[in-house]
């Protein structure tokens, strides 16, 4: 036991991810006054919040900063007590869950489906610490329990009832399907539970809908500060030394790094180490938001989740090389195609669709453009099934995506006409 906790203690730490979560609480005083906050967080707490509801234009840029904030800090100290190792992809879950809680979590709407994961794992016999990453992508579906609380028009009690059984229905059932949708795509999307939870969002959006309660998607976006732009160049920049140092001042293991596919499982800080680990995540940071400020967007909610799940990710199956391709093909696609590439959607897009990354690392640039390109294809389309539901709709785009590609680019590389041309 006791060597497990000594493990647990020097596996990572989670020291940085509490000072990351109490920083940005006191940086949310830079742009609104605690009493301003406070209000905010009210409104944040008691919106609908699906898709695209901008925690920023609700609350302000200091509620969101603060709600994402605070969830990131219990969820992380919960899994600190419970000695669950932080390992890349719990990282990677972390910072994804800070990220979409600038534009759709908070901890009204998350409590009940942790709960059901929780009692998923009771009722079978699981320990939670397996059932961790569930728990914690699970709530992309936070809009379900918001929306039939605050959406629909029930009374409080009524809502609040209603809505808690739900998530924690959802949370009970995440696990087992997210299990079997694996298979679905093989691993070749980066955020197998968003399949899970669109698959979900599926189904409820239907039951809704058969009582004349269908949700829409919507569009509750605002606008950011610069301040926003130079803390996120000033966090990388620092991530990106602090990597350096832990890598013995060196980039050692880092082209390694970059000839890896991707595809899930890959936890790059047990295998190449955290130090070019952190170094990997700084630079995807800066390149995508340099990409947003090259579009002349501003970092709100949805783009500022993006950038921090890349990021998130950059620990866990995302790196320089596999991500360009697939950015590469949705770009060609919004600028062939009808939709504004300048546009936020657009935007949040192609952050999200780098979940296709190991295509293009297994597959090669080629196949990794193709599937950037189908993603913008259907992306739209299928957000419409789950009427913003899943926070997590480039996920379940994903899943549809590598279902399709990946057995393609397979027969390819395994066809006769190859090997005969190799022979």
């Amino acid at each position: 036991m006791n060597r497990e906790k000594i493990y647990v203690r020097n596996h990572y730490r989670y020291d940085a991810i509490f000072i990351f979560s109490i920083s940005m609480i006191f940086i949310s005083l830079l742009f609104n006054s605690p009493k301003e906050i406070y209000y905010g967080y009210i409104k944040i707490l008691t919106s609908p919040s699906n898709l695209l509801t901008d925690y920023m234009a609700v609350g302000g840029v200091g509620a969101a900063f603060f709600n994402a904030s605070i969830l990131m800090l219990l969820a992380s100290i919960f899994l600190w007590k419970r000695n669950q190792l932080l390992t890349g992809p719990i990282i990677a879950a972390l910072f994804t869950l800070f990220g979409c809680s600038l534009f759709g979590k908070n901890l009204f709407n998350t409590i009940p489906i942790t709960l059901g994961v929780y009692l998923y794992g009771k009722l079978e016999g699981i320990k939670f610490e397996s059932l961790t990453m569930n728990s914690l992508f699970a709530t992309a579906l936070g809009p379900v329990v918001s929306y039939i609380c605050f959406g629909i028009g029930f009374s409080y009690l009524k809502g609040f009832l209603i809505s808690y059984v739900v998530g924690i229905l959802i949370g009970m059932i995440v696990p087992s399907l997210s299990a079997s949708f694996l298979r679905f795509h093989q691993g070749y999307t980066l955020y197998n539970i968003g399949f899970t939870c669109g698959v979900i969002g599926l189904f409820i959006q239907g039951i809704l809908k058969s009582f004349s309660l269908e949700v829409e998607s919507k569009r509750v976006l605002g606008n950011s500060d610069i301040k926003i732009f130079i803390l996120m160049y000033v966090f990388f920049v620092i991530v990106f030394f602090l990597g350096y140092y832990l890598n013995g001042l060196s980039f050692k293991n880092f082209i390694k790094l970059l000839k890896s596919s991707g595809k899930a499982p890959s936890d790059f800080g047990n295998i190449y180490g955290r130090g070019v680990s952190l170094i990997n995540m700084a630079l995807l940071g800066v390149l995508f938001t340099t990409y947003v400020s090259f579009m002349k967007q501003p970092l709100n909610g949805p783009i500022l989740g993006g950038i921090f799940t890349i990021f998130g990710f950059g620990i866990f199956g995302k790196h320089l090389r596999n991500v360009i391709a697939v950015f590469l093909g949705t770009m060609i696609a919004y600028f062939l195609n009808i939709d504004d590439p300048f546009s936020v959607t657009s935007v949040v897009t192609v952050l999200f669709s780098t979940n296709l990354a190991p295509i293009a690392g297994e597959y090669g640039i080629l196949a990794g453009i193709l599937a950037g390109f189908c993603h913008v294809s259907i992306v739209s389309s299928v957000g419409l099934l789950h009427g913003g539901l899943n926070l997590y709709n480039n996920g379940f785009s994903g899943g549809f995506v590598a279902a399709a590609i990946v057995p393609l680019c397979e027969a390819i590389r395994n066809s006769r006409f190859f090997y005969e041309r190799e022979g």
